[in-house]
């Protein structure tokens, strides 16, 4: 299979240069050349050979083909269990067992297993730079740590992550660098967007990226969605409708490439924080990208999401069709501490704040009345966010031991401006 760009102005390219590129060369996102005609699924009883299934047609034909299930089993090789809430039919998808307590290990774990064999023989490194709201940065850091021939650049925004989240960050040192950028997580990904559509840098130095724009880190998210909804589907009979919690849209649009691929997933609503440029749009406003704010849910702090571009392409750009695709909603700080307070005094139920905003909307949508089967996606640790989630429940969350290992390393992150002329000269050196 073939992809192209969202921009469509470059020209068609195989998956293993789409991975290894990361953004397209007219500054827009790899989609598939043909999109996905759905089709019956039978599940394989396991994560990985739910996620070799699901990933064979996007790889038919290409260099990586041979090398799928040694992918799927070295980036998959935790757990993303299905569990049921305390309200009847309300479940939680917990993607948060990897070694940075955050969904974005799976993608990153099998971009880094993908790009360790495209890369092998080849006489020149490449520098992986990407941007983080909170925990991208962390997963690719770790997924990357002492892979020979790669370095990674990670920009975040300073004082805009958690302290947790910030420390993992820092903490890696070797061949991974950690930025902290004098602005925001917008500021942050324009500057990598920058540097990979620089012709003239990437001749000096070869250049991709781990965001969610990549390829390499978006397919791979279907996989836990896909897992899921198979397993659901056996064992009750019932669609898996879905409430994702979004910044930059990419885990949710692994979520609808899926069911568009005709695995059995049912209705998907989209949860924000106050940043509620999707929301704006699903209530028919024009898409308008602004500048992202500062919220407890600072994974999510996004005023641009790259991949409304993937989302747009797979509606071919039909916006009315799109509209009514999709329930979109914001959530306030206000709301994601009455949540997981009254959760957890309830039933006993942590949460993180990402993860709140989409059980807040949950909630919503059964008070209107809403029937069906849902879960939630469950993207982060609560113990990444300590300093918010343990004085609204009045007790100290545990660490998972991956995680309290990487709290343990010293930690150190060089500060940067939001100017592209700084990063460059960083990539340079």
């Amino acid at each position: 299979m073939n992809f192209v760009s969202t921009r469509f102005a470059a020209p068609a390219v195989s998956l293993s240069a789409a991975v290894a590129a990361g953004l397209a060369p007219d500054g827009g996102l790899y989609v598939p050349a043909k999109r996905p005609l759905p089709q019956r699924w039978a599940g394989r009883g396991s994560l990985v050979g739910d996620a070799e299934a699901v990933l064979a047609p996007f790889f038919a034909g290409d260099a990586l083909a041979p090398y799928l299930g040694e992918l799927c089993a070295e980036a998959f090789n935790f757990p993303a269990p299905l569990r049921a809430l305390s309200t009847p039919g309300d479940h939680v998808l917990e993607l948060f067992h990897g070694p940075t307590a955050a969904f974005k290990d799976f993608g990153a774990r099998f971009l880094a297993a993908s790009l360790a064999r495209l890369q092998r023989d080849r006489a020149r490194s490449l520098t992986i730079v990407v941007a983080t709201s909170g925990d991208t940065g962390a997963a690719v850091a770790a997924a990357f740590h002492r892979q020979p021939g790669i370095r990674v650049v990670v920009l975040y925004p300073d004082g805009r992550v958690s302290p947790r989240q910030a420390h993992q960050l820092g903490c890696f040192g070797d061949n991974i660098h950690a930025l902290r950028v004098a602005g925001s997580f917008d500021d942050c990904q324009a500057m990598v967007k920058q540097a990979l559509s620089d012709r003239e840098l990437q001749a000096q130095v070869p250049l991709s990226s781990a965001n969610s724009i990549s390829l390499g880190r978006w397919l791979p998210q279907m996989s836990y969605y896909a897992h899921a909804a198979l397993a659901h589907h056996a064992a009750s009979g019932e669609l898996l409708n879905l409430v994702v919690p979004t910044g930059n849209l990419g885990n949710a649009m692994a979520a609808v490439l899926a069911r568009a691929m005709g695995l059995p997933l049912g209705r998907i609503a989209l949860a924000t924080n106050a940043n509620d440029v999707l929301p704006r749009f699903f209530h028919g406003q024009a898409y308008e990208p602004t500048q992202s704010v500062a919220t407890l849910a600072n994974a999510m702090d996004v005023g641009a999401p790259s991949n409304f571009e993937r989302l747009r392409w797979l509606y071919a750009n039909d916006e009315a069709a799109l509209r009514l695709g999709f329930r979109a909603e914001a959530v306030d700080d206000a709301a994601i501490r009455e949540l997981i307070a009254r959760r957890y005094a309830a039933a006993g139920e942590v949460f993180c704040p990402h993860t709140a905003t989409a059980v807040a909307l949950l909630e919503r949508l059964r008070g209107e009345g809403v029937t069906g089967h849902w879960a939630v996606a469950a993207t982060a640790h609560p113990a990444k966010f300590e300093s918010v989630v343990e004085p609204l429940i009045g007790r100290p969350i545990e660490v998972p031991p991956a995680l309290a290992a990487l709290l343990q390393r010293p930690a150190n992150a060089e500060p940067c401006p939001p100017d592209y002329a700084a990063l460059r000269e960083f990539l340079q050196t």
